[in-house]
């Protein structure tokens, strides 16, 4: 039960919503002040009245139930007490409904049936090798297309591909220069790469117009320009499909530039039918002054397309073939204007899904020493980085426990695990410094925290796996134990914010406050060796719980459980 909507719903506050009301009740920094408050400040002025008033009036009016136990008014805070019993209970039948009776697994819900979200993630360059700029967007895409398909929509996941371009006549003219077939084979992705950076750093205006030819050959369908092009993309895939695994990230589709060619024209026919079209410095743009933004160029002035043209035309494909309800762009904020320009033109061609496009803009990565990608010379290859924060991970658990079996497997999922969380766990619009050592840090607010805070549930449920239980519901839950029930009972609140907001990070910051809290109950509450079959029966379901709910959490997110650290 989410128990801020539950609240919300019960206060009858003028001219306030409960979704609103349920945004801002808190809980109080003290727990013998009461579970959760509402600060009647911000209702102040919309109610014309002090907070202490507001907050008095509405605790006279409160008529406690079987769930709330009490409301107060204590200064412009009304504070609720909730009955501990019926939290317990409330949560553990949730729970059980879904884990133990095959239902839906907590958290999870039908929310989305009917719904289908189309997310457009990663788009990955083919002949280029994944740089750490990839990361959020690969990883935010991935979560997201989770904790959509864990709420029920239909989720349609989409590499738009980028393969298309004067590049690629580049590359067909280094390799035919310079390119040795069994040494490309050998090289994979980063010798195709080495071929394109020698040919710019090399080239000619001979040499450039050989590439421009290339690029023609491409187009026209010429059988060994395909043939060459084919071969680099199947590179490619193979060279990203590995880190795809590696990051337990998916697509649906992976419809690029190329393919958007043939569905452009009945695109700008229609713009041209419309008088959405006009002439800029022999360009064809539509004119979007009048709403303070550049024109969007659909055209060159030698009647060239973009890649705007194309991301009009494969929207209007997505539309036609998925029918979504919300279509989301991944990608960084940089291109806040292009999304901007893009929605109002299909805005204002008449196309009123155009509200339910998002540009989900997110911030940038870089690592200690400033690096980040080739646009400032310094080449991070996101491989690189996962493979360092994997052998980092391997030493640690060395040190820790030597005995650990199957290190090489702890090893991916915590280095793996700790890569995608440091790009998860802030707000996704925050640029990102990511730190080795404190992404590594079994104490701090890290997913490896968290992992071993599911080890630890592990060992625990593994000791007490032959001890008696008695009944759960027979005892009330004291403070430590109440606290972790309304820890887990926010979870499935805590997954709806992500998908409401687009943001993981929800998600991941449930993840830890809710180990924070297993932790504290760890410590304080003897589980095995409870002071009665009773309370050993509570705990016992509690440590099961918070290992099923985070192993969930993390799952969400991309991250693997290994089951000892």
């Amino acid at each position: 039960m989410d128990h801020r909507a539950y609240i919300a719903e019960r206060i009858a506050a003028e001219g306030v919503t409960a979704e609103e009301l349920a945004e801002i009740i808190a809980v109080p920094p003290d727990p013998s002040m009461g579970d959760y408050a509402l600060p009647c400040f911000k209702l102040a002025k919309l109610m014309r009245k002090p907070p202490a008033v507001i907050a008095q009036e509405l605790a006279e009016k409160f008529v406690p139930d079987g769930v709330v136990a009490s409301a107060a008014a204590a200064g412009g805070y009304l504070n609720f007490k909730l009955d501990r019993r019926a939290l317990f209970a409330g949560f553990a039948s949730e729970f059980m409904e879904g884990d133990i009776s095959g239902g839906l697994p907590y958290g999870a819900s039908d929310e989305g049936r009917g719904k289908t979200v189309c997310i457009d993630y990663s788009s990955v360059n083919i002949a280029k090798p994944f740089h750490i700029g990839h990361l959020s967007t690969t990883v935010l895409g991935g979560a997201l297309y989770r904790i959509f398909k864990y709420l029920g929509y239909r989720v349609v996941g989409i590499n738009h591909l980028g393969d298309y371009g004067t590049q690629f006549g580049k590359l067909i003219s280094a390799y035919k220069r310079w390119g040795v077939r069994e040494e490309v084979e050998k090289g994979g992705i980063h010798a195709v790469n080495d071929l394109y950076v020698r040919f710019n750093s090399e080239a000619t205006e001979e040499m450039e117009e050989e590439a421009r030819e290339n690029f023609r050959l491409i187009e026209s369908g010429d059988e060994e320009a395909n043939r060459l092009f084919e071969w680099f993309k199947s590179l490619t895939l193979e060279y990203v499909g590995k880190i795809y695994d590696r990051l337990h990230v998916s697509f649906d589709s992976y419809a690029g530039e190329r393919f958007y060619i043939d569905k452009m024209q009945p695109v700008i026919d229609e713009l041209k039918e419309k008088g959405l079209l006009v002439e800029s410095r022999g360009a064809q743009v539509v004119d979007l002054e009048a709403y303070d933004m550049p024109p969007f160029i659909v055209l060159r002035s030698d009647g060239a397309s973009l890649y705007a043209t194309r991301d009009l035309a494969a929207a209007f494909y997505r539309k036609k073939t998925y029918n979504f309800d919300k279509c989301l762009y991944v990608v960084a904020y940089q291109q806040n204007l292009h999304f901007r320009q893009l929605f109002k033109v299909i805005e204002l061609m008449g196309e009123d899904w155009a509200k339910d496009m998002v540009h989900v803009a997110y911030g940038m990565v870089s690592l200690e020493d400033g690096a980040m990608s080739t646009r400032k010379g310094k080449v991070v290859w996101l491989e690189d980085v996962i493979n360092r924060c994997v052998e980092k991970a391997a030493k640690v658990l060395e040190e820790k426990n030597p005995d650990l079996a199957d290190k090489e497997d702890v090893a991916e999922k915590v280095g793996v695990g700790a890569v995608i969380f440091g790009a998860l766990y802030n707000n996704k619009i925050k640029d990102i410094v990511f730190s080795y050592d404190k992404a590594l840090n079994f104490d701090g607010e890290t997913s490896v925290y968290v992992q071993y805070t599911c080890a630890r549930c592990a060992s625990v449920l593994e000791k007490a796996a032959a001890l008696p239980r008695g009944d759960m519901f027979a005892v009330e839950p004291n403070d430590r134990e109440l606290e972790l029930v309304k820890s887990l009972s926010a979870f499935p609140s805590a997954v709806r914010a992500a998908a409401k907001g687009y943001e993981p990070s929800t998600v991941a910051r449930w993840c830890v406050d809710t180990a924070q809290v297993f932790n504290k109950f760890y410590l304080d509450c003897k589980i095995a060796q409870a002071e009665s079959d009773d309370a050993r029966a509570m705990r016992v379901f509690l440590t099961e719980a918070t290992a099923a709910c985070l192993k969930r959490g993390l799952g969400l997110l991309g991250i693997g459980v290994p089951e000892k650290m």
